[in-house]
């Protein structure tokens, strides 16, 4: 296929799905950010073109099938192609044990964690076929490595989509198709925001930035066709 390629990212408004899209940018993808702000995917948005780079938005709430359908085909309306996915929205509360969640909660955090990624590829999937597509699927240290304080829905969400990737990579090998289940240790983002007890200031000057994830996704993004990476953890040096 000729013509530049074309991402769509997940929770490009913010934190690590921002900065994967603006790494993406200069590597010289059309990026497609979606997320339920519209007015943080417009300051994305605007921070790529004015770098130079190529940026559309699709204000989406992933979780929303007939959204997601009504997205995809507008990307494609749009752009003629889709060469790589990377699902970057993210979920968690701060009550997450047992003894204190709500199931509404716990719905709420699978629906964003697990089924909207499920329901992003479904629709992608065709696309990606065509193209031989990279799917980067940003996942979580715990779903690597069992984190006690991640909490129920959030551990076993993040822990079902390292089978989601390998499901992909299993069935859709022969048509190109490449999927990384990305997970990174600690990020300094707004989602901190949603943990129990929010860390301060000297917890987050050790953690990771969002631009040491984006580089892992650049990795992977802009590794050749018969490079597949199943899986990356990325984790700052303070990660317990």
């Amino acid at each position: 296929m000729d013509g530049a390629r074309v991402l769509w990212v997940t929770g490009g408004g913010s934190g690590m799905g921002a900065a994967s899209a603006r790494a993406a940018a200069r590597d010289g993808w059309t990026v497609v950010l979606s997320g339920r702000r519209a007015d943080r995917l417009a300051e994305v948005a605007d921070a790529i073109r004015d770098a130079g780079g190529t940026a559309d938005v699709l204000p989406l709430d992933a979780a929303d099938p007939d959204a997601v359908a009504a997205a995809g085909e507008t990307l494609l309306a749009r752009h003629g192609r889709l060469d790589g996915l990377v699902l970057s929205a993210g979920l968690n509360a701060p009550r997450r044990r047992w003894d204190d969640q709500s199931l509404s909660d716990v719905r709420a955090v699978i629906d964003t964690n697990l089924t909207a990624v499920v329901t992003v590829l479904d629709r992608a999937l065709p696309a990606l076929r065509a193209s031989g597509g990279t799917v980067v699927v940003v996942s979580s240290y715990a779903g690597w490595s069992f984190q006690p304080g991640a909490g129920v829905a959030y551990s076993a969400s993040k822990t079902a989509l390292g089978s989601v990737v390998r499901t992909l990579n299993q069935q859709e090998a022969a048509h190109g198709v490449r999927a990384t289940h990305l997970c990174p240790g600690d990020v300094a983002t707004d989602f901190l925001d949603q943990r129990p007890s929010v860390p301060d200031a000297a917890a987050r000057a050790v953690m990771l930035r969002p631009d040491d994830v984006a580089r892992a996704v650049s990795f992977v993004l802009e590794a050749p066709s018969h490079v597949r990476v199943d899986e990356l953890v990325v984790s700052p040096v303070s990660q317990r």
